[in-house]
């Protein structure tokens, strides 16, 4: 493998078409083609002074869509440029004052000099500088597009103005302003917009030194127009950004002159990897003899050269958005040489990016260049043929300017599958192709009907490896067995395919895959086969769910593969709730005041009986959990985790969900764990209430008569009863109650019927329901004492209890305005002063629900990483 080294090429960019037209005149050379077997058929001439056969096109025009990633870019800068000049006035206005200090005596000469008359005279040099070199270049779509920009530069910061205007929004105005400019129409500087776009749109700035002097003297005179209070800092940025957006719309719609190697270039650069050329052509759909043999183009190249069209050709192990084209030697050798563009591959970059993105706990590529993939396609082709494996044979690889080279030796033949031909064996050495390549770290990524090959052999071969990897994690491993499950069940059915994969890769190993098959892993084009349905993932899942015990299925929790998941989506919405409410709802300077004016014994005491509400409720779930599975530290640490939740959940709902979390990660089927959940739950409901009726009847209160509106409740259960009545009529709902739902249930009730029917631990789960009852009923008398008012505690509690329950029905995070008002409301009926009981009210809220909100969080996240270690989160 001595010629198998990159080498890159310092051969400098000419121009393409004059290349190509070079080549077109050269007089051809007599060189043999090699036969099908690869060798020579005779010993063409070995001199490398020869003038080579070039048959090319000529280079086209491309759709970056990098530019698209630049417009948006821009977008996003002129947003942040508006909100800084309206929200950040003072940063604005300091930078402004130091560009006015400390450029401002370095042009004093200026003062005199009209600024008007600078920007006109650098806007006629750029633009005729520019448009001469494009113009010189023979690029005359790039100076049309150029112009048009420069217009819609000018055209749209008027109309940017005029909209400002007509608003009439005057701090934005003042914002975008000069103080020495009178605001009117053109308020806004639209040099900046005009030429910005115009230079955008001539193309990158690398590619021509008119482009980057144009660009040195626009922003020159930025600076000196800022200096010299011509032009505010805001509106120049805001109308360069704009401008940059625009001419990177304009250019990406009418696109750029591709700067790739092609023609003279490319043999040049294959000469460095020691390829003296004699023939190098493109293989084209127009080209009937692009893989002339000597002998007759069977029906295999054909193929071939059709599919170099479509941007995926086994030729070149199915390298996306390359071009292909067949090299002939001096010595009269056959190569394929596939050339990848920097500006071709910026989709295929953005794929990468979008896959990294999407794909939660998954690795993923992200190459940069064209230089970067070429790389590393070499780097994992050689891998995989050291490990014995059929693969595409590359010979060396080069770069020169904006493209990379591949050459690929033709030894190695592949054409494409026929999925309605694939049989068991073809399916079985697929998965042992595929399992070779794992037990040495290598990984596919993207396993689909294009990339299954067979070798001149007849035996099949997974190709398309550009976007694998080497030392590869398991679950890309997962992944990779999932796709390839995928595709064959697609082709040869569910059961034949679970078998052979039994045989092949174990069962065990078949059912660790169940977490990992979801919809979101299998490629698009396996999607769209004609066999696949809506439901053939569940399918496979269940049937990989069927070959294990039901304690083995339970313990296989889904993996989150794809951040967009309605876990995901729920989480965020949750996180945006939390916020929000910490925004709006607490009143910084009302807590202060609160706090301050308490006594602080008194607010500590409120803290601690919260704290013992945490214990209660640590007490109420650990009877039920059993000896050996029972963390104590754990279990108290799940009630402070669970006062984080709190933040965006309704009350009571973030605890049951942080104790469902914590049973689950115990080791707990879902059906016990909720049937555990939900017996704590009721054992609190119960408790609340036989303390409610237990102590209004010996403190006399007469508050809780009118707690149940009976009318109300009856009408409830009378709605309920009809829904149910109508749902059951009807026989498709009926079928799918007894089916699906009835089952459950009934497994649900019965495990909660066996959780309830245990005494002892009943009565410690009611004791410690008491404790956290009773803790945070204390804490609320304490929150009153800290202001000097001293109540019973026992009706304190008892009042607390009342209305923390009313409130608490309200659906807001945490019962947040409704449990405050509830509370003031409650005690201040009962005679407390109104001002001092809204100040008990927001100490208690503050020692109970806001100071819990960050030990809550640490909380979760050391459960994350000490109690929990196998990486699942507490929180979902």
């Amino acid at each position: 493998m001595g010629n198998n080294l990159k080498k890159r090429d310092n051969v400098q960019d000419s121009d393409n078409q004059a290349d190509l037209g070079s080549s077109s005149q050269a007089t051809p050379i007599s060189a043999t083609i090699p036969s099908d077997d690869g060798h020579a058929t005779d010993d063409g001439p070995s001199t490398d002074n020869v003038v080579p056969q070039i048959t090319d096109t000529a280079p086209k025009r491309v759709h970056d869509f990098g530019d698209l990633v630049r417009a948006g870019s821009y977008l996003l800068a002129f947003v942040l440029v508006v909100l800084v000049s309206l929200y950040l006035k003072g940063l604005t206005a300091g930078v402004e004052s130091d560009v006015h200090t400390t450029a401002g005596h370095a042009l004093e000469w200026l003062v005199d000099f009209p600024t008007s008359l600078l920007q006109q005279f650098v806007t006629t040099v750029i633009v005729i500088w520019v448009l001469v070199q494009l113009l010189i270049n023979r690029e005359w779509q790039q100076a049309i597009t150029s112009t048009l920009a420069l217009f819609s530069g000018y055209t749209v910061m008027r109309l940017l103005s005029m909209l400002i205007i007509h608003i009439g929004n005057q701090t934005l105005i003042e914002a975008l302003s000069s103080s020495a400019l009178l605001t009117g129409i053109g308020f806004l500087p639209d040099i900046y917009a005009g030429l910005g776009a115009f230079l955008t749109a001539a193309g990158p700035r690398r590619m021509r030194n008119s482009l980057v002097w144009g660009w040195n003297l626009l922003l020159g005179v930025g600076i000196v127009s800022v200096a010299l209070s011509s032009n505010s800092l805001s509106g120049s940025l805001v109308s360069i950004t704009v401008g940059c957006m625009l001419g990177m719309l304009i250019r990406f719609a009418s696109g750029t002159q591709n700067k790739g190697a092609w023609g003279n270039e490319i043999v040049q650069s294959v000469r460095t990897i020691g390829i003296s050329t004699a023939v190098l052509e493109r293989l084209s759909e127009d080209d009937s003899h692009a893989m002339h043999s000597g002998d007759p183009q069977d029906e295999r190249q054909q193929a071939q050269v059709r599919d170099a069209q479509s941007g995926s050709s086994l030729l070149d192990d199915n390298t996306s958005q390359s071009r292909i084209y067949r090299l002939v030697d001096t010595q009269g050798r056959s190569y394929v040489v596939s050339v990848l563009d920097n500006q071709t591959h910026t989709a295929g970059y953005l794929l990468q990016v979008w896959r990294w993105i999407k794909f939660s706990g998954i690795a993923m590529r992200r190459d940069r260049s064209a230089y970067d993939t070429t790389e590393h396609h070499l780097s994992m082709l050689l891998g995989l043929r050291n490990l014995g494996l059929t693969a595409a044979h590359p010979y060396a690889m080069s770069a020169v300017g904006e493209s990379s080279v591949l050459v690929f030796d033709t030894d190695v033949r592949l054409e494409k599958l026929d999925l309605d031909g694939i049989d068991d064996d073809d399916a079985r050495q697929m998965m042992h192709y595929l399992e070779t390549a794992h037990r040495h770290g290598y990984t596919h990524r993207h396993i689909s009907a294009s990339n299954l090959s067979r070798d001149e052999h007849g035996n099949v071969v997974i190709a398309g490896w550009q976007n694998g990897d080497y030392a590869s994690s398991s679950p890309n491993m997962s992944i990779d067995r999932v796709q390839l499950l995928v595709l064959l069940c697609c082709t040869i059915g569910r059961e034949r395919t679970l078998n052979i994969a039994c045989a092949v890769w174990g069962k065990d190993a078949v059912i660790q895959l169940a977490p990992f098959m979801q919809k979101v892993a299998i490629p698009a084009s396996t999607c769209a086969l004609p066999t696949w349905g809506k439901n053939t993932i569940r399918d496979l899942r269940d049937d990989v769910r069927k070959l294990s015990d039901e304690e083995a299925v339970e313990s296989l929790e889904t993996v989150n593969l794809s951040r967009f998941s309605f876990r995901s989506f729920a989480a965020l919405v949750l996180l945006i709730v939390a916020v929000v409410v910490i925004i709006t709802q607490l009143n910084l300077q009302q807590v202060i005041d609160a706090v301050t004016h308490a006594n602080p014994w008194m607010a500590g005491l409120c803290f601690l009986f919260g704290v013992m509400a945490w214990l209660g409720g640590a007490i109420s779930l650990g009877t039920f959990v059993d000896r050996d599975k029972r963390n104590y530290l754990g279990l108290f640490l799940t009630q402070v985790a669970s006062s984080f939740t709190a933040v965006s959940m309704p009350s009571g709902v973030g605890p049951a969900f942080v104790n469902l979390q914590y049973l689950r990660k115990s080791g707990y089927k879902n059906s016990i764990a909720t049937a555990i959940m939900s017996a704590v739950v009721a054992v609190q409901f119960a408790t609340t209430f036989l303390l409610l009726v237990f102590i209004g009847i010996f403190t006399g209160r007469s508050s809780f008569s009118g707690m149940i509106p009976t009318n109300t409740l009856v009408v409830v259960i009378g709605v309920l009863a009809i829904i149910i009545a109508l749902a059951i009529a009807i026989t498709p709902v009926r079928q799918y109650a007894m089916k699906r739902l009835l089952p459950i249930v009934s497994t649900y009730t019965r495990q909660l019927l066996d959780v309830l029917t245990q005494p002892k631990e009943l009565i410690i789960s009611s004791l410690g329901s008491w404790l956290q009852s009773f803790g945070l009923g204390f804490g609320y008398w304490a929150a009153l004492m800290a202001f000097g008012y001293h109540t019973n505690i026992m009706e304190t509690t008892f009042i607390y209890l009342l209305a923390n329950t009313i409130g608490s029905a309200v659906p807001t995070p945490g019962g947040l305005g409704a449990v405050e008002a509830a509370l003031t409301f409650g005690f201040s009926s009962l005679g407390v002063p109104t001002a001092l009981s809204l100040s008990a009210t927001v100490l208690f809220r503050v020692a109970t629900y806001w100071i819990r909100i960050p030990l809550g969080a640490l909380a979760a996240k050391w459960l994350e990483g000490t109690v929990f270690s196998s990486g699942n989160r507490l929180t979902g």
